[in-house]
């Protein structure tokens, strides 16, 4: 059975019409700095042409993997059904990826790293422990842009942000065509002084749009 032929579609209504480009936002502050950088990634992306949907990850009820292992079997997760369920038909569908998060002690936000971990499902293994494996959403071009926003004013100081977004989504099979490290901003609002980020989050979104055409 395919992954998109899984039981668990069957009484979902599938978005019309599909994204090309799906946003998602790990911040739990509603309106705040990666909401507006996500907004213009996928303003730059919509530009190009293509269909976008944004997620904030706040707005999303759904628990973090539980290690059930159905998944190894049911190619989906089964082993929950909540507002994740709901957003695999997107992230099936779609070619393109945003993911934005900003750091919370060196690292990504627990709702970001939920969601991530959610994506395991995805993964096809031998039942030889420890195995090869493969992904599911390999080898069909799809391609993902990455930004990290904190207020520290080094990288080195973002921790790991950056990369606990980029490696599990090479792995999944998804090519890395722009990455963003936003640094030093804190404040509410405070991206809108920065012209210069904004304008490399949308063209961020306009090359993921034309990488993916």
């Amino acid at each position: 059975m395919r992954f998109f032929d899984a039981p668990l579609f069957q009484n979902i209504s599938s978005h019309t019409p599909e994204p090309a480009v799906l946003g998602i936002g790990g911040s739990p502050r509603a309106k705040g700095n990666s909401d507006l950088l996500l907004t213009e990634v996928l303003k730059g992306a919509s530009r190009q042409g293509s269909e976008t949907r944004k997620v904030h990850l706040r707005d999303v009820q759904f628990d973090p993997c539980i290690g059930c292992e159905r998944c190894r079997k049911d190619r989906i997760c089964t082993g929950k059904r909540d507002g994740m369920s709901l957003l695999y038909p997107d992230i099936i569908a779609s070619k393109g990826l945003v993911l934005i998060s900003p750091t919370h002690n060196y690292n990504i936000t627990a709702w970001m790293k939920a969601f991530i971990d959610r994506l395991y499902c995805f993964y096809n293994f031998t039942a030889e422990r420890p195995g090869p494996w493969s992904s599911q959403l390999g080898d069909q071009g799809r391609k993902a842009v990455i930004v990290a926003i904190c207020e520290q004013e080094t990288k080195k100081d973002m921790g790991f942000t950056m990369e606990a977004m980029g490696l599990p989504l090479k792995a999944l099979g998804y090519d890395i065509v722009g990455e963003l490290p936003v640094l030093n901003v804190f404040g509410r609002g405070d991206i809108k002084k920065k012209e210069d980020t904004l304008a490399q989050a949308f063209e961020l979104g306009a090359s993921l749009a034309r990488s993916i055409a």
